[in-house]
């Protein structure tokens, strides 16, 4: 492997964070909360180190698909290294382990936080955080190549390494103009959810942060309380919704803003099947709360029951109750959809809506085969069969992500923790969902875990938001041999 392409890249990409972070400098400009400073050194180290590794490795060459690999990991390493920095300076996370774990849970979109009194933090950190999910919502080596000029097939080896997941799709042939596509839907989800969030009672800086923790599908929030803070059942169905809506293949969007037909979501597989989970989800909650007391209103119960379902299977990780206190059912219910997430190419985590989908599939195909063992029989996805490599590799990775699940849930038990505390707390991550269950539960935060506990959770994050393959390749042998 070639380490200048590496080394080039990656510098390039701590210079564009170092000048994103004059945007909630800005902030604090205005604010006059004092935290200014901050994001000023901050912005300094990034792009000086972004300078010192593009300067030490200058190269023509376009990245391999080893390369793509390395560059991708490495990236989101750095640029969670980097988002630390604001937080250990202003002093909002206490160590930078604390920061690291804030920075990363940001930029991989999981919402797991470290900082308990986050409602007096001054609004340019605030607006880091949830910046921070924004960025890392659609993907930083995305936007990358959507603002770097003459980005050709090096972009979509890249592109490839940091969008791996199942049923690949492709919006336009050239990858630089697909990678500004999926900016433009995202963007402009974002502004429409800015607006109707205002509209509906939210101050301007709360609406921005929302919506970018929604549409990244993050689950920072401006208050301990999380999204329960306001009581307005309109800002909770506004949520809902773009929640549901990040957690759909952004390419259907693409699709049926191009052929001007709603079609496109009816006849895809995937979709249908994410509606009808959440639809199955929220209906049993909701059955399960009314009989067990928690909330006296049939439609009380099924706001709050399709609020959470969302929130989790999305793994946007968002509150608007404590559902740590509803009966077992219920909570039961929500760890499994920390499992599935959302669909293949949208914001959401977890192991996502198509290989769930597949594996029922190839399942179903098993058992027809044992009471008919010579029948010939192709499991189809969207009228297409679904092929051996694609079979293979849904089944690889749940493998992988299931080992990866207990063997970090083992080793979180062993710094103490219970096991409800530390299984949940490693679905949590791993999934990119936020919060678990006892002593991560939705009103609490991860402070109390171990400095050592908080990188491997940190690396569960990483791992989920890149889909396992893109990291663990980096630690096959073979990877770094030359060719």
């Amino acid at each position: 492997m070639d380490i200048k392409p590496v080394l080039n890249m990656v510098g390039t990409l701590a210079i564009l964070l170092g000048l994103l972070m004059l945007i909630p400098m800005s902030i604090s400009v205005c604010s006059h909360q004092g935290d200014a400073w901050s994001f000023l050194v901050s912005a300094a180290i990034a792009v000086g180190l972004g300078v010192l590794i593009k300067r030490s490795s200058t190269t023509n060459k376009e990245p391999r698909i080893k390369e793509s690999f390395a560059i991708v990991t490495l990236g989101w390493v750095i640029a969670a290294a980097i988002g630390a920095l604001p937080f250990v300076f202003y002093g909002a996370c206490p160590t930078y382990s604390d920061a690291f774990f804030e920075a990363m849970s940001g930029l991989t979109t999981t919402g797991a936080t470290v900082i308990g009194n986050i409602e007096v933090q001054p609004n340019g950190i605030l607006f880091w955080r949830s910046f921070l999910h924004w960025l890392g919502g659609m993907g930083i080596i995305v936007l990358f190549i959507a603002v770097l000029p003459g980005a050709g097939v090096g972009g979509s080896r890249l592109f490839r390494a940091e969008v791996p997941g199942p049923l690949p799709e492709r919006i336009v042939p050239r990858i630089k103009e697909t990678a500004k596509t999926l900016w433009l839907i995202y963007v402009g989800f974002t502004v429409v959810e800015i607006i109707l969030l205002y509209l509906a009672g939210m101050s301007l800086s709360d609406s921005v942060n929302h919506a970018f923790a929604t549409m990244a599908t993050g689950g920072f929030s401006t208050k301990a309380a999380s999204v329960g803070a306001w009581t307005s059942p309109g800002i909770h169905w506004i949520i809902a919704t773009f929640m549901l809506l990040a957690g759909v293949n952004f390419t259907l969007y693409f699709r049926a803003l191009s052929g001007r037909s709603l079609k496109v979501f009816f006849h895809d597989a995937e979709f249908k099947f994410y509606v009808s989970v959440i639809m199955a989800a929220t209906a049993l909650i909701t059955v399960n709360l009314l009989g067990a007391g928690n909330f006296q209103s049939l439609t009380e119960a099924f706001r709050h029951s399709a609020f959470q379902v969302v929130s989790i299977i999305t793994t946007t990780g968002f509150a608007t109750v404590d559902f740590d206190m509803w009966p077992s059912f219920s909570k039961a219910v929500l760890m499994t959809l920390m499992f599935i997430g959302g669909c293949a190419g949208s914001t959401a985590g977890a192991i996502k809506v198509g290989r769930i989908l597949i594996l029922i599939k190839h399942g179903y195909k098993e058992i027809f085969q044992f009471i008919y063992p010579r029948a010939v029989t192709l499991p189809k996805l969207n009228g297409s069969p679904i092929s051996h490599s694609m079979l293979d590799t849904a089944t690889a990775f749940f493998f992988l992500y299931m080992s990866t699940f207990v063997g970090s849930s083992l080793i979180m038990t062993g710094f103490g923790l219970d096991l409800v505390s530390a299984f949940s707390a490693v679905a949590a991550t791993l999934g990119n969902v936020g919060p678990g269950l006892m002593i991560v539960g939705p009103t609490l935060t991860y402070q109390p875990i171990p400095a050592l506990g908080k990188w491997v959770l940190s690396t569960c994050m990483l791992l989920g938001r890149l889909e396992l393959f893109t990291v663990l390749v980096l630690f096959i042998p073979d990877f770094w041999r030359r060719g």
